[in-house]
């Protein structure tokens, strides 16, 4: 049995949230991401596994500071210094995405031991491993640095480029997957995006359209036994009655569209030829909790928003305060209650009023040429409470209108 460790997405350098940590003088969230990966390794060594599986975006951008690195670098060489092999497939925060420059995974690739494999362009890796050999397909980010094109796809536009990618990569899957050996372990190991997968908060700010896609029936292909999954930060399973598909998720929540995601990696068994299971490991990560209130008039706004407070544990968490405030009425939360009420908090983001918009009343359109009775009509039509006396008090106005021109005409 072959077992290895799929993660992916650590993006060392979110630092969105937090504060400077007295103790190492380094950023809270830069730490609370440090120490979810570093459960990683501590689980690879402790079931000292056959190999050690990255599936892209170590870092948040592709110019980590020398402390990102240096935290990234180190927990590597744990698995080094384990005698375990680290695979790692290049992600799209690894690529610069211009010509010539280093991605930053390209250090592993000139590190002076043997035990890292960085695939940064398609390939077939046969990995030699304590229980046998491993085939691995790595698939990086695919651009147009690392496939291949032909001299016509410079006169395309950008989405015939995208869709030109996404056919390549699919034919260079293909093509691999013909020449790995059946009978030997096989695993696909790739940064993509699959159409039916979905996203996080995160990334849903990212621009969907460029990026190239791919449908489950293209990855799981025989003769693969597990297809490895770095991009999207959330724990799934595409292929539930067939291949595994596995996006492993991110180690670490980024923002609070990820507030209800457990994060987490992949433990993988490779027991025998065409059969893998996994199992999901959850990381310790830092709470994020989101406390929302639809504010009841006429009540104490403060002590609406304690109560909710009551019901959460906010110790060492990120918190959001959201207060829906009804039309009209003031805003009366007192904010340093409300603070020192979440003084346990590792940080308040925001506390944030939401004011409810009235129903706006549109004027009945009315014309100089229209008679008292149809101004009349108009004007209690706009009126639902009189509904029940429109017609009698039309009736009453009339009439007095009526008086005060015969008095007019008699004088």
């Amino acid at each position: 049995m072959i077992r290895f460790i799929h993660t992916a997405d650590v993006h060392i350098g979110v630092e969105n949230y937090g504060k400077i940590d007295s103790a190492t003088g380094m950023h809270s969230r830069l730490l609370d991401f440090h120490r979810a990966f570093s459960y990683c390794i501590d689980t690879a060594i402790e079931k000292n596994v056959d190999f050690f599986l990255f599936s892209g975006d170590a870092y948040k951008t592709t110019h980590p500071s020398p402390t990102q690195q240096k935290l990234f670098l180190t927990s590597m060489l744990r698995l080094y210094k384990a005698g375990i092999p680290v695979v790692i497939v290049v992600g799209n925060h690894d690529n610069p995405l211009s010509f010539g420059k280093a991605n930053t995974l390209d250090i592993f690739d000139e590190l002076p031991f043997e035990g890292f494999h960085v695939i940064k362009k398609p390939t077939i890796l046969n990995l030699a491993t304590k229980n046998g050999l491993t085939q691995i397909v790595g698939i990086p980010w695919p651009t147009r640095t690392t496939i291949a094109l032909t001299d016509s796809i410079d006169e395309r536009t950008s989405s015939d480029l995208t869709a030109y990618i996404s056919k390549a990569v699919s034919s260079i899957i293909a093509d691999y997957a013909q020449k790995l050996d059946p009978a030997l372990p096989a695993v696909l190991a790739g940064h993509l995006t699959v159409s039916s997968g979905l996203f996080s908060g995160s990334e849903k700010r990212a621009i969907y359209g460029t990026d190239p896609l791919f449908l489950p029936s293209q990855l799981a292909i025989s003769p693969f036994d597990y297809i490895a999954l770095g991009h999207l930060h959330r724990y799934q399973n595409l292929n539930t009655n067939g291949i595994p598909l596995i996006y492993c998720g991110s180690v670490e929540r980024i923002d609070f569209g990820e507030r209800n995601e457990q994060k987490g990696f992949c433990l993988v068994s490779l027991e025998k030829k065409g059969t893998a299971s996994h199992e999901f490991i959850p990381t310790p990560t830092r709470p994020f909790i989101q406390i929302e209130v639809m504010m009841q008039p006429g009540k104490s706004q403060t002590e609406q928003l304690l109560q909710e407070m009551r019901k959460k544990t906010l110790k060492d968490a990120i918190v959001k305060i959201i207060y829906h405030l009804p039309p009209d009425e003031k805003d009366t939360v007192d904010l340093q209650v409300i603070q020192r009420a979440a003084a346990e908090a590792m940080h308040i983001v925001d506390i944030l009023p939401i004011r409810q918009q009235s129903t706006r009343k549109y004027r009945a359109a009315v014309k100089v040429d229209m008679d008292l009775k149809t101004l009349l009509e108009h004007y209690f039509s706009a009126k639902p409470e009189l509904a029940t006396k429109k017609d009698t008090l039309i009736e009453k106005a009339l009439e007095l209108y009526q008086e005060a021109q015969n008095a007019a005409e008699e004088k």
